[in-house]
């Protein structure tokens, strides 16, 4: 059956699919901010969780569950033209990756101390900043920290491209 296109036909079909919006939204993802870890309260001053997989465009809103945490990016740790952040101490702050690739971030005030954080945003060469993020020095637990953080990382295939895991 073959039905006549017409302007009205067309507007209506339009307008139905600019409200409905677009097919795939982009996520919001929860970091806390925490003097202990809720699994393990042997883990003190953690982001949880500590590893993020997202999708380009997703953002990620760092939470201070506990009072006293910030988030902030580390130099070198993230794609070449991605936009590093510096949250307020206390406070929420959120951001928005596009850039595929792997960015480091850490608890400015909890460094020393291995309160760092690594977010991966899939897409085409990934893990193409990967050496260049594991050749930042880094200082005190924090060193200990990023190591299991890679890893966790390539334990779980986090770098794997989904159509290969």
């Amino acid at each position: 059956m073959n039905l006549p296109l017409n302007r009205r036909l067309f507007m209506v079909g339009a307008a139905a699919i600019a409200v409905s919006g677009p097919a795939f939204a982009n996520t919001t993802h929860i970091v806390e901010m925490l003097n202990r870890h809720p699994d393990n309260k042997k883990l003190r001053n953690v982001f949880s969780p500590s590893v993020l997989k997202v999708q380009p465009g997703d953002t990620i809103t760092f939470m201070p569950t506990d009072k006293g945490h910030n988030s902030v990016s580390i130099d070198g740790m993230m794609p070449k033209g991605a936009s590093g952040w510096k949250g307020k101490n206390s406070k929420e702050v959120s951001v928005t990756l596009d850039l595929p690739g792997i960015y480091g971030y850490k608890c400015q005030p909890h460094y020393g101390l291995g309160m760092v954080g690594v977010i991966i945003v899939e897409g085409e060469g990934m893990g193409g900043n990967l050496d260049a993020a594991k050749d930042v020095k880094q200082r005190g637990k924090a060193k200990a920290a990023f190591v299991d953080h890679w890893d966790q990382i390539k334990a779980q295939g986090l770098l794997t491209p989904p159509a290969e895991q």
